[in-house]
């Protein structure tokens, strides 16, 4: 098996166990790096095993059916491994602060379902970064955080 082909098997687990509709924390302990980086648009940067863990039961608790998965294949080329991806959730749980552009009240029952792209760094048979775009606007306008600008005629 190729490096790339690795890198997107590894990749591949990160997204279903960390990220599908089931969490495996225990996949932060196997495949991040001790200091992984992991940053996206709407959160503040979290690094290393248990700031990631935090972030992520933080919020699976507000968005309990939260889930992520793959809108194309994975693409790899040396120590990156890309990936695009869709999904999101309700927010049916306690209130939740972690965007950077506001926080919920709990159990709002508003619905989030955006898209992004994803770019990871293996270093060592371990994640190193992982750093993602993703429509945050769309996101954050379906659970009410920024409003749609009036259009004028």
């Amino acid at each position: 098996m190729s490096k790339e082909e690795q890198n997107k098997a590894l990749v591949g687990r990160w997204f279903t166990a960390f990220w599908g509709s089931k969490v495996d924390l225990n996949i932060v302990d196997e495949l991040a790096a001790p200091d992984m980086l992991l940053q996206y648009s709407l959160h503040e940067p979290r690094r290393g095993h248990e700031d990631i863990k935090a972030f992520m039961t933080g919020f699976r608790e507000a968005f309990p059916d939260l889930n992520f998965w793959g809108a194309a294949d994975l693409i790899a080329e040396g120590d990156y491994v890309v990936g695009r991806w869709e999904g999101g959730g309700a927010h049916t749980g306690p209130a939740f602060s972690d965007f950077l552009m506001g926080s919920l009240p709990a159990n709002t029952g508003r619905k989030m379902h955006f898209t992004g792209t994803t770019v990871l760094r293996i270093q060592d048979g371990k994640i190193a970064e992982e750093i993602g775009l993703d429509d945050g606007v769309t996101a954050l306008t379906q659970l009410g955080l920024i409003q749609k600008a009036q259009t004028y005629a």
